[in-house]
């Protein structure tokens, strides 16, 4: 089998949010998903998961129609179910239960074996301030590899 190096990420979630505790669960997908997923055709914007009748959804994850797909193609936003032990369900859904917590999903991304899987987080919204933080930690480390760069160049 190919190996596929496709990493889909969510690039809001680490500004958005304080990252608690990470996961990786299973996908469970129609055929004409993966292989929209396999040419790189979906989206984590916007998307979260949620634990419904002790089972964990991603909830309006956009994977885009195969374009090679016929009449059997798939939706393009359906809730589609996590694949992760019992005791990591529970120990998520009772965390959730905490004002201010939620589960984002992080990154989709085919492993070594052809499957799809998804890194999901427990996570806490950041506020204002820590976004303004955030931002200049990342000017910081901007302006010190600018620096060391230049300093290479002399």
């Amino acid at each position: 089998m190919l190996k596929a190096d496709i990493h889909i990420y969510n690039k809001k979630a680490k500004f958005e949010y304080i990252i608690l505790d990470r996961y990786t669960a299973g996908i469970q997908l129609f055929g004409t998903e993966i292989k929209s997923i396999r040419e790189g055709k979906a989206s984590l914007v916007d998307s979260y998961c949620a634990v419904e009748h002790g089972e964990l959804y991603v909830k309006q994850m956009h994977i885009a129609e195969y374009r090679f797909g016929s009449y059997a193609n798939h939706e393009v936003r359906r809730d589609r179910k996590l694949l992760l032990q019992r005791r990591e369900i529970r120990k998520l859904e009772k965390a959730t239960k905490d004002n201010g917590k939620t589960i984002i999903p992080l990154e989709m991304f085919i492993n070594e074996r052809g499957l799809a899987k998804m890194e999901i987080a427990l996570c806490q919204g950041k506020h204002t301030y820590d976004k303004r933080q955030s931002l200049r930690e990342a000017d910081d480390r901007r302006e010190v590899a600018q620096a060391m760069k230049a300093a290479k160049m002399r």
